[in-house]
């Protein structure tokens, strides 16, 4: 467990210095103030692998790691101590075995593990515990963690998909600003020399390429400062609730990106609830729980209308029909979940669906984007070219 340096000033006025082992720094500021103590100062020990604020590095690769280990030595016939007990022998890095021995401290205390689960929302969300609580009500906790950690590969294998096709497109696009740079900050400057007596004589363009070279020679350091601000700017305008509600409604109403983003979050909400369902969660609660894991405020918006509609007694497919915004396939397949019996599985049939139209989606709008990014890149290069080259030949026609 990772250990925090802390410095802490009793009730007497005095200041105690020493090392505490802890979950996070928050536990560990959590555990001196019931000790009687004021914290003045707390600091994760260096040689434990934590990150700035303390926290032991546990993301969702930790996690899926954890969860279909511990599902194999509960299939093997391993009480849940003692299968936590492996996990922290068998596990490589500071921070997963300080999280698993904060689960076992707990269970060992005569807690469920969804509840040691809940005690740390940092790693494990809603729908991860709810999971895991339903595997204990049900005595299958070995089958939900097994189902789990499918669901949880699966989420990997779609953003790992995404995220790797993107890799070269902004390749290309990173190549295309420095080359444009390069090329005006560079290269143009070096014919100025012989075309600073031609002035107004020069073609337009030339003189435009000129300018430009010129800008980004003279004032490159301000133009690279204006466009980091922009960013920062505009970053933190997109964490208030209107930039991100102006965001979400943008990238919706963008021709190709829009369709592959609305069906990305359908099949995100459609699986979870579909997991949820298989694990014998209440419809409620697993309605509320997927729509948390949305994304897209619109989207998830439209989403909350069918959690009234449930509480009322009425049926998913219903509110789903009256919101306008979601495909027939998915209100039929819901409407046939529920009149079969069979919600879980059709929902996770039209996340299966969907899953695979996002994946088509991003290859085809990557089809589109890789030959648009070269020939954009090429089509700026040229000009630069071309407006050199026309100054060269006004200068030989002057010249004769």
């Amino acid at each position: 467990m990772p250990s925090f340096h802390y410095k802490a000033a009793r009730a007497d006025g005095s200041v105690v210095s020493g090392t505490l082992e802890s979950i996070s720094s928050d536990t560990a500021n959590r555990d001196l103030r019931n000790q009687g103590l004021v914290v003045l100062s707390i600091k994760a020990d260096i040689g434990d692998r934590s990150d700035i604020s303390g926290k032991v590095k546990f993301g969702p690769n930790q996690v899926l790691s954890f969860t279909s280990e511990l599902a194999v030595l509960l299939r093997a016939g391993l009480p849940i101590d003692r299968a936590l007990k492996v996990l922290i022998d068998m596990s490589a890095t500071p921070g997963l075995r300080g999280v698993i021995e904060g689960l076992l401290k707990t269970v060992k205390g005569g807690k469920g593990l969804s509840q040691a689960l809940q005690d740390q929302p940092d790693y494990f969300d809603d729908f991860y515990v709810n999971m895991v609580r339903s595997g204990e009500a049900s005595g299958n906790l070995a089958g939900v963690l097994a189902r789990l950690a499918a669901q949880l590969e699966r989420s990997k294998q779609v953003r790992s998909s995404v995220i790797s096709a993107l890799i070269y497109p902004a390749i290309l696009a990173v190549i295309a600003v420095i080359s444009v740079l390069v090329m005006l900050g560079f290269v143009v400057p070096q014919f100025e020399a012989l075309f600073e007596d031609m002035g107004e004589a020069l073609p337009l363009l030339t003189q435009w390429v000129i300018a430009g070279g010129e800008a980004i020679k003279n004032y490159g350091w301000l133009l690279v400062l204006l466009v980091a601000g922009f960013i920062w700017a505009l970053r933190r305008w997109l964490r208030q609730p209107r930039g991100k509600q102006w965001l979400d409604k943008t990238v919706l109403k963008l021709p190709i990106l829009g369709a592959v983003t609305f069906k990305y979050e359908i099949a995100r909400f459609s699986r979870t609830m579909g997991t949820l369902q298989a694990s014998g969660v209440s419809v409620l609660k697993s309605l509320n729980i997927a729509v948390s894991t949305v994304g897209n405020g619109v989207v998830r918006g439209a989403l909350e209308s069918l959690s009234p509609e449930v509480k009322r007694g009425g049926r998913m497919s219903h509110a789903l029909a009256e919101a306008k915004m979601f495909s027939p396939m998915m209100i039929q397949m819901v409407r046939v979940g529920e009149e079969s019996g069979r919600l879980d599985e059709m929902l996770l049939e039209l996340a299966r669906v969907y899953d695979d139209e996002v994946s088509n989606g991003v290859k085809r709008s990557l089809t589109l984007l890789e030959p648009i990014l070269i020939l954009g890149m090429g089509g700026m290069i040229g000009f630069i070219i071309v407006a050199i080259l026309m100054g060269i030949l006004s200068v030989n026609d002057l010249a004769a």
